[in-house]
């Protein structure tokens, strides 16, 4: 006799940062798309939800559990944890595999992440087979570690900041013990492929989904010209170092006075204090309006009502740096041109003088040549904006990177 209960458990658990964040709105749409393609999961997080969190579109079934952010911050739970997990069978073989990491990284990360697996490992339901982690950093840490203890398979979804801060024996253990490495970029996936098996790392967009793509698009027609009718430049990026918004402000000074232009910024993040003083320092300050963190509605409706979409990206000094921002690719989604910066992977969906511009990162004054240049030519903006349009439409669809991460998962799910 089949018991049907036990076939409806769930054979996946996915493990994420935190859930649900703004920032990692792509994350909500991938495990929805599961759901919707019948791949069920428990859902585990490695902290709680941060404050902008109301402001996610997030139709995800699956309840999310909250492992302890901070071990000692749930003493009971975590000791508990480890008793239960020293009778696991891969328990003696997750401790070598910790043992083999701690010389080469002593910092109470790295024996937050043990204890966290403990707790993991020990709560996840029977049915569980396969664990697969978004992001190659801190979840897939505790994910390796709590899939030995359990003798599970487990599989990585890597993204932008994890790939490139991550150190490199550390991601090269990973990929040896993973299934299979998805990563949303080709800069990305480049690197990983020179540090492990190039067959388990697979190259897959997040890509639009298409309920973000506009279907009409606007015309453009202001010129810089009119004080009346500023040309809308409109950035939405989290004010942290990587998003090049030092160097923005710094462009927007350099642009002529006569110059009719306003900047709409979207995103929160630490460094928006300084910016702003920036602005003020500049003489800036009363072209930006800096609206914070907003909806997903609010973005579409500033990008529809947006001329020029500037996101001038760069390096930051601890090697974090973008994969391909979803911004760029809903910009593009909307019709509205994008002017970038070559670092991570823009490249990707920006192609300079084709789907797009792209300037050297962290030059302001070349990035405020060419915003002059586009502020005052609605005509280039207008080709532009359509070319990107396309792109996105051809080469970057989310649904066909939802079926590519279901067909990968579903071999491991029995």
């Amino acid at each position: 006799m089949v018991d049907v209960r036990a076939a409806a458990e769930p054979h996946l658990a996915v493990v994420v940062k935190g859930f649900p964040r703004l920032s990692e709105t792509f994350v909500a749409r991938e495990l929805a798309a599961l759901e919707a393609r019948d791949i069920d999961f428990t859902l585990h997080a490695l902290r709680q939800p941060g404050p902008d969190a109301k402001l996610v579109d997030n139709i995800v079934r699956a309840t999310p559990q909250y492992l302890p952010e901070y071990l000692r911050e749930a003493r009971w739970r975590v000791t508990r944890a480890y008793l239960r997990a020293r009778r696991l069978p891969g328990f003696a073989s997750a401790w070598e595999a910790f043992r083999k990491d701690w010389p080469r990284d002593r910092g109470r990360a790295r024996i937050r992440r043990l204890g966290q697996a403990c707790v993991l490992a020990t709560e996840l339901p029977e049915s569980v087979r396969h664990i697969y982690a978004h992001f190659a950093h801190s979840p897939s840490s505790v994910v390796r570690y709590a899939a030995i203890m359990r003798g599970l398979t487990f599989s990585i979804s890597a993204h932008a900041k994890d790939i490139w801060t991550a150190p490199d024996w550390d991601l090269a253990d990973k990929i040896a013990d993973a299934e299979f490495v998805a990563v949303c970029n080709e800069a990305g996936a480049t690197r990983l492929k020179t540090l492990g098996d190039t067959s388990k790392i697979h190259l897959i967009h997040h890509g639009l989904p298409r309920s973000s793509q506009q279907t009409v698009l606007r015309a453009q027609f202001r010129d810089g010209r009119d004080p009346s009718q500023p040309v809308r430049l409109v950035c939405v990026a989290r004010a942290v170092e990587k998003k090049g918004l030092r160097t923005l402000v710094s462009a927007l000074a350099l642009l002529p006075k006569t110059l009719a232009f306003e900047l709409h910024h979207i995103g929160s993040g630490p460094l928006l204090d300084e910016l702003k003083s920036r602005a003020e320092s500049a003489g800036v300050a009363h072209r930006i309006k800096w609206l914070g963190a907003q909806p997903h509605a609010k973005v579409l409706a500033e990008l529809d009502n947006g001329d020029l979409f500037v996101l001038p990206a760069n390096v930051a000094r601890d090697n974090d740096r973008d994969g391909i921002p979803n911004a760029i690719l809903e910009a593009q989604g909307r019709g509205v041109p994008v002017l970038s910066a070559s670092a991570g992977g823009i490249g990707e969906a920006v192609k300079d003088k084709a789907s797009g511009r792209l300037v050297p990162p962290s030059e302001p004054q070349a990035l405020a040549k060419l915003l002059a240049e586009l502020i005052g030519d609605p005509e280039q903006r207008a080709k532009l904006g359509l070319a990107g349009f396309n792109s996105v439409r051809e080469h970057f669809d989310a649904e066909a990177g939802y079926d590519r991460i279901a067909k990968l998962l579903r071999p491991h799910l029995g």
